[in-house]
């Protein structure tokens, strides 16, 4: 079929045809001797083989630049025609859409880092705010609490305070009302007396001059007896004001029941006088006159003691008003205490409820930056 030289030039191009198959592009014929057909086909090999070479070269050289993220290497597309130009200028094509798209990445993951360091930032920045405002909150809320609870504690002082100014001005009130009853008998006393004086002025009023007399007399007695009240009363508000009531009253309601006793005997030997006035006129006006006097001292007294009880009796009815509005105002501000301490009590709840999800947020925002840390590291690998 082929003469020899044929032979030998089909085993020179079988060899390197092989080599070449396997990966060796450093493969040549050489020697080419022939002449004609045989040595264009020859010479055509290693032009194949010429432009593949080429063709990988250029190939590896670019892609290994891609590896490291350059796209500046190009393929060149001199000397490749056909099919190694097209794809030359394919490889080209791409590698400048994907160093545009690299690019583009790499912008967009600039700007996330940027915008999610800003975000992390602000929400870090909250979160220490927020902690900042809570632990306030908290210390706030516990110094109110602290000064609530005595607050609180004063006006419970406070109501029993009142509590016992309460019962005092009770008792005082008690006490003005038995002397009160103590100024109307005495009054009673003196009316009585009054009225024996009055009789006896009757009896002697057979006697022109007597009878005028004794009568100016009982007239004096009747305004004495209208002031014995007063007297009275005036008398035991000044002994309680002197000390101890009680007794001091006891003196003067003794000293009253004397001067009563004194007027009843007055009035008894004005009897006797009236019924021997023809005899004994003289007496008669005698003991009229001790009767007057005695009278005079008698309205003194209770003018006196009527005054102090009803100035006692205004200052006892002020202070029992006060009493009331201070109590009621005490019961009030206890009442307003209790409610501001519940509102505290919850207050200072929230305040630890913030407190925590401020931590919790804090600690959100470092897992979050961890996070995209480490986004941003395998990104970077990638690109």
């Amino acid at each position: 079929m082929f003469s020899g030289s044929y032979k030998s030039s089909v085993r020179k191009a079988l060899s390197v045809c092989n080599s070449v198959a396997d990966g060796d592009f450093e493969a040549r014929i050489i020697n080419i001797d022939e002449k004609g057909e045989a040595g264009e086909l020859l010479h055509a090999i290693n032009r194949l083989i010429d432009r593949t070479d080429a063709y990988v070269r250029e190939t590896k050289a670019s892609l290994e630049y891609v590896v490291d993220n350059k796209y500046f290497r190009t393929i060149s597309e001199k000397g490749m025609l056909g099919a190694f130009g097209d794809a030359s200028r394919t490889i080209n094509k791409a590698m400048k859409t994907m160093e545009g798209r690299v690019e583009a990445f790499g912008d967009v993951v600039a700007k996330f880092e940027g915008d999610m360091g800003v975000a992390i930032g602000s929400v870090t920045e909250a979160a220490d705010e927020l902690k900042s405002s809570a632990q306030n909150m908290e210390e706030t809320t516990s110094s109110v609490s602290q000064q609530s609870i005595a607050v609180a504690a004063a006006a419970e002082e406070a109501s029993a305070n009142v509590s016992s100014v309460a019962a005092a001005t009770e008792e005082m009130t008690t006490s003005v009302g038995e002397i009160s009853e103590q100024v109307n008998l005495s009054s009673q006393i003196t009316s009585a007396a009054v009225e024996e004086v009055r009789q006896a002025n009757k009896d002697v009023g057979s006697l022109s001059e007597a009878s005028k007399k004794i009568g100016e007399v009982v007239a004096l007695i009747a305004d004495i007896a209208d002031q014995t009240n007063l007297l009275a009363l005036n008398t035991s508000i000044e002994a309680a004001r002197a000390g101890e009531a009680g007794k001091g009253f006891a003196v003067v309601a003794s000293e009253v029941k004397n001067l009563a006793n004194q007027t009843a005997t007055a009035t008894e030997e004005i009897g006797k006088q009236i019924s021997e006035i023809q005899e004994a006129s003289t007496r008669a006006v005698e003991a009229i006159a001790k009767i007057g006097e005695t009278m005079g001292r008698v309205d003194e007294v209770s003018t006196t003691i009527a005054a102090a009880v009803e100035e006692q009796s205004a200052a006892t009815q002020e202070i029992a008003s006060s009493v009331d509005m201070a109590s009621s105002g005490t019961a009030e501000v206890s009442s307003n205490i209790s409610t501001i301490s519940s509102s505290v009590a919850e207050n200072k709840e929230m305040a630890g409820g913030v407190l925590t999800s401020s931590e919790k947020l804090s600690e959100n925002g470092q897992t979050m930056r961890s996070a995209v840390d480490e986004f941003l590291t395998e990104v970077r690998k990638v690109i």
